[in-house]
């Protein structure tokens, strides 16, 4: 691709790192932000800047925030007995648009995944084992996409606190083996997590 301008060009190589971004695309909304007034490209730049220096990871449940503890984590009226664990924020906001769980979260950070080099100790499971340890957690939800990575990740973590008094349940295979839970639809999501079934049960299939 030929560029009659660097300044140009770098705009688009720097769009084109973004996921699901390939040059073509970059190209025309690097154009199309040619085409708005310079207000608006200022405050978009000054909103990506200031989200990248200020956001936080809520000290309960990792889950992004603008403060250190989440508006969910915080508030009163949120079942703190039970925690749906899940891999990242999209997942949070996509079980949250259900409106089917009340409960709390905790956000891994991501799946147990040895060939791309990423093993428990590189994500958030080490506080979430620390919370069952105290006690006050009587059910957890494993709430991790049906591949072998999630299924891996569910049975490290189900090993890790077997020994305590708290039950452990999945959300139910309305989702498609290998499906993403921020693809579901809000009706099988919630559906899902309301029909959540015993962990040691697909262990067994």
């Amino acid at each position: 691709m030929e560029f009659s301008s660097k300044l140009l060009e770098r705009a688009v190589n720097e769009m084109s790192q973004l996921p699901g971004i390939g040059k073509r695309t970059a190209l025309r909304l690097v154009l199309h932000m040619l085409k708005q007034p310079k207000e608006r490209i200022v405050s978009l730049s000054e909103s990506l800047q200031t989200m990248r220096n200020d956001i936080k990871f809520c000290k309960s449940c990792h889950n992004i925030s603008d403060v250190e503890l989440c508006e969910i984590c915080s508030n009163p009226n949120r079942n703190e007995e039970i925690i749906c664990v899940v891999e990242d924020i999209r997942d949070v906001m996509a079980i949250e648009n259900t409106s089917s769980f009340k409960g709390l979260y905790h956000v891994l950070g991501g799946k147990i995944s040895p060939m791309d080099g990423i093993g428990p100790h590189d994500l958030n499971i080490e506080s979430l084992v620390d919370k069952v340890k105290q006690g006050h957690i009587k059910e957890l939800i494993f709430a991790l996409s049906s591949t072998m990575e999630g299924d891996t990740t569910n049975f490290y973590i189900f090993k890790q606190i077997q020994d305590y008094k708290v039950t452990t349940s999945t959300i139910a295979r309305g989702i498609s083996v290998g499906d993403e839970l921020e693809y579901a639809d809000e009706i099988t999501l919630g559906r899902s997590i309301v029909n959540r079934i015993p962990f040691e049960n697909t262990l067994k299939l």
